[in-house]
């Protein structure tokens, strides 16, 4: 198997990390903070997985720096290294490769240009911060395209997007579907769900599974959520997550009617083992953002036979066209539309969902998704390597 290091500036999914451990040996380089806070390190200690992990102290600054000393240490080791993401911790990675002769392969699982004007359109920073920080990602963007081995993108509307800064993107599935696990659920099946993890069993449940941030739209959701409450649907909306706290404020800024009795927030659930009872359980899933690169949420929504309502902005109007309930950015009375349309239509909606499966069997599953992984790094192994400038001796840590 080859040996491959996993490198990663900020946080990641465990379910990527495990997919990835079982198609070669794994050594996993993280900043300490962010594997200890996402609980990556426990997760990743309770899966058995064999992944050998070496924690970098500090802040940014102090990351990037210790970082790219032990990059140029260690490199040499590898057969490949896979850099999570285009942009500062990619550019300590392919400079480093591109010096040593080890290739390097990004992974881009987000659109960094347009999450980042989501910042400024929320008011989050000014115009002139806004102008600079989009230079700098566009200028880490085409130096780490033009020295990594390969790109890999996260379907095509990322695939189009990193083509531009790289000409040798490959489109790739991230951690896939593991359709077993997200399996479609008869209303028996439902219902026992709804006990199991504690939710109304003669509601209509909306499943919020995106994490509170810039990019995402939960305002929206909750808007719409309220809509279809004042027009006469019994629904409940919950969110899981780190920032479920956040989701919980802001429906009470928002001062929407009687929001504590059906607005639920709760921690995260383990992505492998809990999350897709919510899945199976809920009447619908919603996903709102003001950009996407892709949304795997909807497609686990998908896998289980579970309606989707979703914005129709980047990966999400290209993947999800005629098997989800697509509607305008920022228009909680077109979701409240098709959150009543489902309540209606329980039959049609879930045959229009399982369509969707078939799509995510065909084009989305766990098993191919690190099937095509695998073979993307053989082919990039066997490649000709360039000369190493120099190569250090690797024997001590």
């Amino acid at each position: 198997m080859r040996n491959v290091l996993f490198f990663v500036e900020g946080f990641t999914d465990i379910r990527f990390v495990t997919g990835l451990s079982q198609i070669c040996n794994l050594t996993l380089c993280v900043p300490a903070r962010q594997f200890a806070e996402s609980g990556l390190d426990s997760r990743l200690a309770a899966s058995g997985a064999r992944v050998v992990v070496h924690q970098i102290p500090g802040g940014r600054p102090a990351f990037q720096i210790r970082s790219l000393q032990w990059l140029w240490k260690h490199a040499a080791a590898f057969d490949v290294i896979i850099s999570q993401e285009v942009l500062r911790g990619s550019l300590n990675a392919t400079v480093v490769g591109a010096l040593r002769g080890v290739p390097v392969m990004t992974y881009m699982a987000i659109s960094p240009v347009e999450y980042f004007r989501c910042r400024r359109e929320r008011g989050q920073i000014g115009p002139l911060t806004a102008l600079a920080f989009e230079a700098a990602i566009r200028g880490l963007m085409t130096v780490n395209g033009r020295l990594a081995t390969r790109c890999i993108a996260l379907g095509p509307y990322l695939t189009n997007i990193a083509a531009k800064y790289s000409a040798r993107t490959r489109a790739g599935a991230y951690y896939g579907i593991d359709t077993d696990a997200f399996g479609p659920a008869t209303p028996e099946e439902r219902t026992a769900l709804r006990v199991k993890r504690d939710l109304p069993v003669d509601r209509f449940v909306i499943f919020l599974a995106s994490r509170v941030s810039h990019e995402k739209d939960p305002d929206t959701v909750l808007r719409a959520t309220a809509i279809a409450r004042a027009r006469g649907l019994n629904a409940v909306l919950i969110n899981l997550g780190g920032g479920y706290k956040e989701f919980l404020a802001l429906a009470a800024r928002l001062g929407l009617p009687d929001a504590t009795d059906w607005v639920l927030g709760r921690p995260a659930a383990h992505p492998m083992t809990e999350v897709a009872d919510y899945f199976r359980a809920a009447d619908a899933v919603a996903q709102a953002s003001l950009a996407e690169g892709l949304g795997l949420s909807p497609l686990e929504a998908l896998s289980c036979g579970t309606p989707v309502v979703a914005t129709a902005v980047g990966g999400m109007a290209v993947q999800l066209k005629g098997v989800a309930r697509l509607t305008p950015r920022r228009d909680p009375a077109a979701m409240a539309d098709e959150f009543m349309w489902i309540a209606a239509h329980p039959d049609e909606a879930r045959a229009q969902a399982l369509s969707g499966r078939e799509m995510v069997l065909r084009e989305w599953s766990r098993r191919q998704a690190f099937a095509d992984l695998g073979r993307i790094i053989d082919e990039v192994c066997l490649a000709v390597r360039a000369k190493p400038v120099w190569r250090p001796d690797t024997t001590t840590d």
